[in-house]
């Protein structure tokens, strides 16, 4: 036995070196496969999280007969000056809007495709449109550019 091993060490020594190799790959493999599982779980939780805030938010606007000028595209914020509870409904969804913002930016949420076309449709309103004219200062630079990227979507 002992000269078997003397003549074939090198082989036996191969051979396991090879499997230890095999073995690693193949854990690696699928822990990378887990954790795959784990971020899209991950991902899905949070939309559903975005989408509770979401409706939260809008629940306001449903529930409050003086915020119904906000989505009112006729509504003259000269003649007729936004009002303190439509600022701050406003302001929740400004809010809102940079959270996603921000999990899409950092990928830890599926891509909502109708944002941009979303965020200029509400924007585009007069009462929202005058509000974020007003609070976009307070803003992070890279918001401010993509809202108003969005609110110059096409």
């Amino acid at each position: 036995m002992l000269s078997w091993l003397t003549e074939n060490w090198f082989n036996l020594f191969t051979v396991s070196f090879g499997s230890g190799l095999w073995f690693a790959a193949y854990s690696i493999h699928k822990d990378t496969q887990i954790r795959k599982e784990e971020v899209k779980a991950r991902k899905v939780a949070n939309l559903l999280a975005i989408t509770a805030n979401h409706r939260e938010v809008w629940k306001i606007y449903l529930y409050r007969k003086n915020l119904e000028r906000v989505r009112d595209s006729l509504v003259d914020p000269i003649k007729h000056p936004v009002t303190h509870a439509e600022r701050v409904f406003v302001n929740l969804v400004v809010q809102h809007v940079n959270s996603v913002y921000y999990a899409m930016s950092d990928q830890f949420v599926v891509e909502y495709e109708g944002l941009r076309q979303d965020i200029a449709q509400f924007f585009s309103l007069p009462i929202p449109h005058e509000v974020w004219d007003r609070i976009k200062i307070y803003q992070n630079n890279e918001f401010v550019a993509f809202v108003e990227s969005c609110r110059n979507w096409k």
